[in-house]
C-alpha cells in the first residue's frame, strides 16, 4: 500500500513537472539603441520581459495605468537588468482618450520605436470600458488595435520593426460575431474572443506592413502563474493559486517566447505567425481566414474611430 501511494505520488510529481517544461530563448542577439515598449510592463510577463530585454541593452518603456505599481516595478527592472535606460509612460487602455493621448506624447518624445509589445491584458471579467467596450474585447484587442495604428508612423521609421501581441491558446474555443462583436454575457467566452482578435488582429497587420520593414507576432506565453486573479474572491484566488503551483509555469518562463520574437532573426520567416514555447506554432484553420482578419480589421477601424 504505501509503495503504491508512493509510487503514485511520484508519477504525478513526473507528469507535473513534464507538463510545466518550457523552452528557454537561446538567442543571444543585444539590443543596443533600440527601444521597447510595453504594455502592462510593470507586472508578470510584461515585467520579466522587460527585465530580459534591458539586459539585452534596449531602452525599455512600459507602460501602464498606475503610477506607484510603475514606480515599484522600475526600481526592479533596474535593479535586475543593472539598466539606467528604463522609464515609463502613463496609459489606460479601457480608454481611447487616454491612448490618444499617450501615443501623441510619446510620438513627440521619442525618435525611435523598434520594438512594441502589447503584452497587457484583462482576464475574464464583466466590465465595460470608458468606451462602453466590453472590458476584454476593449482592452485586449480594440485598445491595442488603437495604438499600435497610432505609433505605427515612428515603427515604420524604425525598420526593421516588430509588433508582438500576447494572445492565448483559449482562442480555439470562441469565434467572433460580427453582429455582436462587443459580446459581454458569458466572461471567458468574452475573453476567448478578445484572443482570437488578437491572432486576426496580427495577421491582419503582417499582410498591410509587408515590404514596409514592420513585421508582427502573436504569442502564446503559456499559462503563467501571474496576478490576474485580484479581480476575484478570496476563495477563488486560493483555489486558483494552488492550481497554478501545480499547472502554471513562472513569468520568467512565461516571457521567453515574447524575448524569443523581440530578438531572434528566423521569425522573420512567419510573418503574421502564432508562436508559443519559442517556436512557431499551428492555429485552428478558422483562426488563419484573411477575409475574417480584413473584416475585423476594419470593424475596428470604426469602432475606434480610425476610419
Amino acid at each position: 500500500m504505501l509503495l503504491s501511494t508512493v509510487l503514485t505520488a511520484l508519477l504525478c510529481f513526473l507528469i507535473l513537472k513534464w507538463m510545466k517544461r518550457r523552452r528557454y530563448c537561446a538567442d543571444i542577439t543585444r539590443l543596443d539603441g533600440k527601444t521597447v515598449l510595453i504594455t502592462g510592463g510593470n507586472s508578470g510577463v510584461g515585467r520579466e520581459t522587460a527585465v530580459a530585454l534591458a539586459l539585452r541593452g534596449a531602452r525599455v518603456i512600459i507602460a501602464c495605468r498606475d503610477e506607484d505599481k510603475a514606480e515599484k516595478a522600475l526600481r526592479d527592472i533596474k535593479a535586475r537588468s543593472h539598466n539606467m535606460n528604463v522609464l515609463y509612460m502613463l496609459v489606460d487602455l479601457s480608454n481611447m482618450r487616454s491612448i490618444r493621448d499617450f501615443s501623441k506624447t510619446f510620438l513627440h518624445k521619442e525618435k525611435r520605436l523598434d520594438i512594441l509589445i502589447n503584452n497587457a491584458g484583462v482576464p475574464s471579467i464583466l466590465d465595460w470600458t470608458d468606451d462602453n467596450f466590453s472590458m476584454c474585447f476593449g482592452v485586449n484587442h480594440l485598445g491595442h488595435f488603437l495604438l499600435t495604428n497610432l505609433l505605427l508612423p515612428r515603427l515604420r521609421e524604425s525598420a526593421p520593426s516588430r509588433v508582438i501581441t500576447l494572445t492565448c491558446s483559449s482562442y480555439k474555443y470562441q469565434k467572433l460575431d460580427f453582429q455582436d462583436l462587443n459580446y459581454n454575457l458569458l466572461p471567458f467566452f468574452t475573453y476567448c474572443r478578445s484572443k482570437l482578435a488578437n491572432i486576426y488582429f496580427t495577421q491582419e497587420l503582417a499582410r498591410l506592413m509587408e515590404g514596409k520593414g514592420v513585421t508582427a507576432y502573436a504569442v502564446h506565453p503559456g499559462y503563467v502563474q501571474s496576478s490576474w486573479t485580484g479581480h476575484y474572491s478570496f476563495l477563488f484566488r486560493l483555489l486558483m493559486k494552488a492550481i497554478m503551483f501545480m499547472f502554471y509555469v513562472p513569468c520568467e518562463l512565461g516571457a521567453q517566447t515574447v524575448v524569443y520574437c523581440a530578438v531572434a532573426s528566423e521569425v522573420t520567416a512567419h510573418n503574421g505567425g502564432y508562436f508559443s514555447d519559442c517556436r512557431p506554432s499551428s492555429v485552428y484553420a478558422y483562426a488563419r481566414d484573411a477575409g475574417v482578419s480584413k473584416k475585423l480589421w476594419e470593424a475596428s477601424e470604426r469602432l475606434v474611430k480610425l476610419a
